[in-house]
């Protein structure tokens, strides 16, 4: 039995975690983004949500947020993130550790545009105060506030985001005919990586 994907369960592998990224990923063109889930500390209590990976490149990975946001807040005293990327229907699973810094102000007008009219206009009004409105003056607020933008959204003051720098990439992928496996590239310092294969 075979799984989609199944090409790269191999026994050589890349030197290059990058060259794996460029199958597992879409490309940064492709209007539907991955989800993930978003690993953060702070005091000493894990903390994680999903959200959307907006971005990849040789630096890393990028999401998006609001700056008032809890994990805004971990990430100025606690930088160290974990992600994590599931891809049920092609049995793999990506998993990346680095530490989080914010994104140039070029990426963020970039990540901006390229979001849904949804999204953008999410992005303004997705706030503590719009969340605690009955359902009916939420849909009624809502409807106004895109009837009022009718030419686009510009950006809020409140957008922010992140650049993820990779330490550690393991890359899991099962196989039903056989115990899963772990492929793991740990960054050594001067732009190289070793690799090791872990148990599934």
């Amino acid at each position: 039995m075979t799984l989609p994907g199944d090409a790269e369960i191999r026994d050589n592998w890349p030197a290059d975690p990058w060259l794996l990224l460029d199958e597992w990923l879409p490309p940064n063109d492709d209007p539907v983004r991955p989800v993930m889930t978003l690993a953060t500390a702070a005091d000493g209590i894990p903390d994680a949500r999903t959200l959307l990976l907006s971005e990849w490149d040789e630096h890393g990975f990028y999401f998006h947020t609001d700056s008032r946001s809890r994990k805004v807040r971990q990430l100025a005293t606690h930088p160290a993130v974990a992600l994590m990327l599931h891809f049920p229907d092609r049995a793999r699973q990506l998993t990346v550790q680095g530490v989080a810094e914010p994104a140039p102000a070029d990426e963020l007008r970039r990540a901006f545009r390229s979001r849904s009219p949804y999204l953008q206009q999410l992005a303004w009004q997705n706030t503590v105060e719009f969340a605690g409105l009955p359902l009916v003056d939420r849909i009624r607020a809502w409807t106004a506030f895109r009837d009022d933008h009718a030419d686009g959204f510009g950006q809020p003051p409140t957008w922010t985001g992140y650049l993820v720098r990779p330490t550690r990439l393991t890359f899991w992928i099962g196989n039903p005919d056989t115990a899963s496996r772990r492929t793991e590239y740990t960054a050594t310092g001067d732009g190289a990586w070793t690799v090791r294969l872990l148990a599934g």
